[in-house]
């Protein structure tokens, strides 16, 4: 026995029903195969949707807030990123000294710690200037951000001269940043 899924009113968010029986004198919608449910999936939306609800109501707040992403609005005001951008990109380059040493897993472990919180930064600032000045200032992040992934590779693959080469136009890269910021 299976159930049908029939989602005729956004507010109740689905009804269930068995499939093959329905109400006498009413005639059953006809719905896609796809949209049979069985009756554990059912059970598992109700519930899914019953904590949401007593949620919602617990709380006051509505579901969608709920479901914020911090990733996405940094908490992290402007002047705070001016403050500390230059420390997390010094932080970056001195990963130098672990790549003159060949030590590759500690270059990777400091380059992705360091790269992070520039990112994070950068970000912040980028989001903060006027409008034209942005597609220029995201290019040159998109391209810093690229070298450090490929330095990451290349370190994985203890390829000297490419950790080299993307090092080079990382440290290129930021100084082309801090002149426009």
């Amino acid at each position: 026995m299976s159930l049908r899924h029939c989602s005729t009113n956004p507010s109740l968010g689905f009804v269930c029903r068995l499939h093959g029986h329905s109400n006498p004198g009413h005639a059953a919608p006809s719905l896609p195969e796809q949209l049979l449910i069985g009756r554990r999936q059912a059970a598992a939306a109700a519930a899914v949707a019953a904590a949401l609800h007593a949620k919602e109501a617990i709380s006051g707040s509505s579901v969608a807030s709920a479901l914020e992403f911090r990733f996405t609005a940094p908490e992290q005001t402007p002047e705070e990123a001016d403050a500390v951008v230059k420390i997390h990109a010094r932080e970056l380059v001195r990963i130098k000294a672990l790549i003159d040493s060949q030590s590759w897993r500690e270059a990777q472990i400091a380059l992705r710690e360091s790269s992070s919180y520039l990112k994070q930064d950068l970000y912040t600032i980028i989001q903060a200037k006027p409008g034209r000045q942005r597609p220029q200032l995201r290019k040159l992040y998109s391209h810093l951000f690229n070298d450090v992934s490929r330095l990451d590779y290349a370190a994985r693959d203890k390829d000297a001269g490419r950790v080299q080469e993307c090092f080079d136009n990382i440290v290129a890269t930021l100084d082309e940043i801090f002149v426009l910021i």
